[in-house]
């Protein structure tokens, strides 16, 4: 006779384990009782709930974390687009224009006061040219050997020439080569009267001349020569000289064509000499092109920070989802506190230029802001000052922000006070999930313990129960009496 009977646990609707007979082809060994999948079982269920309590916990907290993180960087960006707008200094930036860029062309430097200044350029600074008389036997026919002392300016070098460079080319080499060479370029022009040695000056101005002297007390490289009262061995193609020009008729010279000293904050770069009894014009203003562009930057990284933060707060009825901040007093709290920066009215002093939709932003439906750049144009033109002080002002737009979003952004701060409490949250929920699977470790242990004693008890009283059965089995058959 086969005997089974089932083991349940309260939170399961069906057996856990059936206990078998001997004739159970489970029960190996005499085993009647699969003691690993029952304690496995066993432990599972018991473990479900409080595991599934930790997971969705955990799952909450980490999207949490995750969110913050998005939070914090999105106010990051955003708060790198004010770097250029926050402070006088970034509305502190001049343009200069030339009305004959033939002539000349300008650049100014922050600090440059605009004004209209009438240019004249009456000649452009030049450098030196040397051409030698003509050598009959050209670049490769020997000249001499010696020392040349060469000078350009106030500065001078030394080259020796031997038999292994004094031909013609030779020289120019080696002068090219030359240690402490301040800027005399050496080559051979070939022509039908024979080779010349060509010494160019890269350096412009009425000083820097080239002079040539020969200083070992030979003259086998004297027809090298060149300087005051010596001047006949070469001719000179290029004269070395000053710019000169005037700016509102005072006038100046130069010994370069980039001239930065002449009108503060502004560099000339001259270019030709203007006709004669004309002038040109060099126009120093606010450089508005470069504001406007940094004002729509400023716009269109604020409607990027709000593409990042609108998802984190959300609720979509449709699909019953809810943001992973929604609720949360730290973004409603950053949201409004940049909002707050937005809209407010400033002390620019102008009553037509103190806030944002005043020069043309404006706030759409979906929270995003939308630039009219005509209207910023405008106001840029009629009152730049005012516009600056807007963004940059105490209370301006853009230097609020900036010190709202350090503030967020500390160590010390909001965001990182959420962040940290999170991660301990985190954290504790990981120890209760290693508690949990020490009790559960300790829990296998002794529900195995138990019905491993209780699976050698079955099968003992199976062992006795087959016994028995074949020594009834065994028995004489008693024959009755039949009736008289």
């Amino acid at each position: 006779m086969t005997t089974t009977s089932s083991v349940d646990t309260s939170s399961a609707a069906t057996p856990v384990v059936s206990i078998a007979g001997s004739s159970s082809s489970s029960a190996a060994g005499g085993s009647v009782i699969d003691v690993s999948s029952l304690v496995s079982q066993l432990v599972a269920a018991t473990r479900a709930p409080e595991d599934s309590q930790i997971s969705t916990q955990t799952q909450a907290v980490t999207t949490q974390i995750s969110a913050i993180g998005t939070l914090k960087s999105a106010l990051s960006t955003f708060q790198s687009s004010l770097g250029v707008l926050d402070t006088p200094d970034a509305f502190d930036t001049q343009t200069a224009n030339s009305t004959d860029p033939t002539a000349f062309t300008a650049t100014a430097q922050s600090g440059a006061a605009a004004g209209t200044y009438n240019v004249t350029v009456g000649a452009l600074a030049a450098a030196q040219q040397l051409l030698s008389q003509p050598f009959a036997g050209g670049a490769a026919a020997a000249v001499g050997t010696g020392t040349l002392s060469l000078s350009l300016g106030g500065a001078s070098f030394n080259v020796t020439i031997d038999a292994s460079d004094d031909t013609l080319g030779g020289i120019a080499a080696a002068i090219n080569s030359a240690a402490g060479n301040p800027g005399i370029a050496a080559t051979v022009l070939t022509g039908s009267d024979g080779a010349h040695l060509v010494l160019s000056s890269s350096l412009t101005g009425a000083a820097n001349t080239i002079q040539v002297s020969e200083t070992d007390a030979g003259n086998a490289l004297a027809a090298l020569t060149y300087g005051s009262g010596n001047l006949g061995h070469y001719t000179q193609e290029a004269a070395a000289q000053d710019a000169s020009f005037s700016i509102s008729g005072v006038a100046y010279t130069s010994p370069s064509n980039t001239v930065s000293d002449a009108l503060d904050g502004v560099t000339l770069n001259l270019l030709g000499v203007t006709n004669s009894g004309s002038t040109a014009t060099l126009s120093v203003s606010n450089d508005t092109s470069s504001i406007e562009s940094n004002i729509s930057s400023f716009v269109t990284a604020y409607n990027t920070l709000v593409s990042a933060l609108q998802p984190l707060g959300s609720y979509d009825a449709t699909s019953n989802t809810a943001g992973p901040l929604l609720g949360s007093a730290l973004l409603s709290g950053t949201t409004n506190q940049i909002q707050q920066a937005l809209y407010s009215v400033v002390n620019t002093g102008s009553t037509t230029y103190n806030s944002l939709a005043s020069i043309g932003i404006t706030t759409n439906s979906d929270g995003t802001l939308s630039l009219n750049s005509s209207t910023l144009s405008n106001a840029l033109s009629s009152n730049f000052g005012a516009v600056s002080q807007l963004f940059s002002g105490s209370g301006g737009v853009a230097s609020t922000l900036n010190s709202e979003l350090t503030s967020a952004l500390d160590s010390s701060g909001a965001i990182a006070a959420t962040s940290s409490t999170l991660v301990q949250q985190e954290n504790a929920l990981t120890d209760q999930e290693n508690q949990l699977n020490a009790q559960m470790t300790a829990l296998s242990a002794s529900l195995t313990q138990q019905y491993s004693a209780l699976n050698t008890l079955l099968s003992s009283l199976q062992t006795t129960s087959a016994y028995l059965t074949q020594q009834f089995a065994s028995l004489p058959t008693v024959q009755g009496t039949p009736n008289a």
